[in-house]
């Protein structure tokens, strides 16, 4: 069982901050991708920010500058700070971790995808 439960949404002012964390129930250091996304009406869920398990972090253009993405292995969180927000930052962002398992003896990999359940951001003067 994996479950990823998000945190610290609400609502903010344009050039506000906040900060989003996401609890895992198992050792994140076993994920070999934590990622944030977003999703909205228009454009569906998107991805946000990622980091490997080799500590690569990968921004969407829309939020790079302005976001950062970390992780604490020993806490089991991820977590995205968010700087200098926009209106067209607002949406549910949701927490995903990937595992990738060897999947058979010819060493081929899959993957598992494990998702939360979101949390909402509102951008609004």
């Amino acid at each position: 069982q994996v479950q990823l439960v998000e945190s610290g949404g609400g609502l903010v002012q344009p050039g506000g901050s906040l900060r989003l964390s996401c609890q895992a129930s198992v050792g994140i250091g076993n994920m070999n991708v934590m990622a944030w996304y977003r999703q909205t009406p228009e454009k569906g869920r998107e991805l946000v920010a990622r980091m490997t398990s080799a500590r690569v972090r990968t921004y969407a253009d829309s939020v790079k500058g302005r976001f950062t993405i970390s992780k604490d292995n020993t806490k089991n969180t991820l977590s995205l700070q968010m700087n200098a927000l926009k209106f067209e930052d607002t949406g549910v962002y949701y927490c995903k971790a990937e595992r990738h398992i060897v999947q058979g003896p010819d060493g081929s990999v899959s993957r598992n995808d494990y998702w939360g359940q979101g949390t909402q951001v509102t951008v609004s003067a």
